[in-house]
């Protein structure tokens, strides 16, 4: 006992060093730059404070362009099913395609309006239990978050009970990798025991394998873009129409919006990187070497999706690349919370000195940034790396 105890006082001891380390460690990103073959006037940039109200209701909109009819489709899916208690409809298609973009635009779709909705980010860490007490968890009251269950047999009883008083539930499973068919087996029949109820589960998937043996509809395969919609993505994302030089910029920009390969993820991710920057940063993007790197890889890997992720990086000012680098000490799949993680960012120094903004402010600010340019996603207490 003593000794475990003296132990975890040298660990906590230790922790301060190991802090600052870390910051050594991560304020290094900032002397890389010229690695990059960054343009020089993107490494002078002062730092700015974008205007969170102008960011925060433009991702969804820009990550829709052009999914009006699968969206429908799956609301047909949903509607049209003849199963008396549960229906399972799996979106699955490759990374960054836009399923969880289109199974958010069917959760927030006036049709549910009256149903209790819940919403699951399953990861590739498979854990049941944590499914069903994150399902109790969204369907109970805010006084009764005490009552969440702890073991499997008391979950599932404390479901059923939940599942018939609400009668009418959407949920959606975000991201499931599991395989082995005992384990989705398990899962449905989590789902599965409402009597007099109707529960509709949308689950988004990259494994058609997976799709087929927990759908009880025909799962749908989400199609890559148009690179007309890609563009659009682009466009919207960049403010483009607001530009005086858009004439002379859009055949760099349907160029660049190609090489998306009807991705969403990389149109977007583009399209914010590209915001405000003049001619000759968007044509240093179109021809940049990474466009070759990624389709030489691996043409079935939607290694576009990477070099987009990559151009953006680069063009990260150095206290966002420090701030995003700090969130790799996190296990994959892990949900920030966001308060938090601000909190981190402000001990550890990385804010910089402002005269105008708090370093509150500036923390909301570079969330914020790192969403816009797809590399977290936000909830509305957490967020998690992509």
């Amino acid at each position: 006992m003593t000794s475990n105890l003296t132990e975890a006082m040298k660990k906590k001891i230790n922790m301060p060093d190991k802090m600052k380390k870390m910051q050594k460690r991560l304020q290094d990103i900032t002397k890389d730059l010229h690695n990059y073959s960054v343009p020089s006037e993107i490494r002078n940039n002062e730092q700015q404070l974008p205007d969170i109200r102008e960011n925060a209701g433009t991702v969804e909109e820009a990550e829709m362009i052009g999914r009006i009819d699968e969206k429908l489709e799956i609301l047909g899916r949903l509607s049209g099913s003849t199963a008396e208690r549960t229906t399972f409809v799996p979106i699955w298609g490759f990374g960054g395609i836009g399923k969880t973009s289109l199974a958010r635009s069917v959760y927030n779709d006036r049709k549910f309006e009256i149903h209790s909705r819940v919403w699951v980010y399953v990861s590739q860490i498979f854990d049941l239990k944590k499914i069903g007490r994150t399902i109790i968890s969204q369907l109970l009251e805010p006084e009764q978050q005490r009552e969440v269950p702890h073991d499997l047999h008391t979950i599932n009883i404390r479901l059923q009970k939940l599942l018939v008083e609400k009668k009418n539930i959407l949920v959606i499973l975000d991201d499931l990798w599991e395989k082995h068919p005992s384990q989705l087996e398990k899962l449905k029949a989590m789902l599965m025991q409402g009597e007099g109820c109707k529960v509709l589960v949308v689950i988004t998937t990259r494994d058609e394998g997976i799709a087929n043996e927990i759908s009880t509809v025909q799962p749908y395969n989400l199609p890559q873009l148009s690179d007309e919609m890609c563009w659009g993505i682009m466009r919207q994302k960049c403010n483009f129409e607001t530009r005086h030089d858009k004439e002379r910029l859009e055949p760099i920009g349907r160029e660049i919006a190609k090489k998306c390969k009807g991705v969403a993820l990389a149109a977007q991710s583009l399209g914010h990187m590209l915001k405000s920057k003049p001619y000759r940063e968007w044509d240093w993007v179109r021809t940049n070497h990474v466009w070759k790197l990624s389709t030489s890889i691996d043409a079935s890997s939607r290694n576009e999706v990477l070099g987009s992720l990559l151009l953006s990086y680069n063009f990260m000012p150095p206290y966002l690349k420090l701030c995003f680098s700090y969130c790799a000490i996190f296990p994959k799949g892990f949900k920030m919370v966001k308060n938090h993680l601000i909190y981190q960012w402000i001990a550890l120094g990385f804010m910089e000195p402002s005269s105008t903004f708090s370093n509150w402010q500036l923390g909301e600010s570079y969330l914020m940034q790192l969403q816009e340019m797809s590399f977290l996603q936000l909830g509305i207490f957490v967020c998690s790396l992509r």
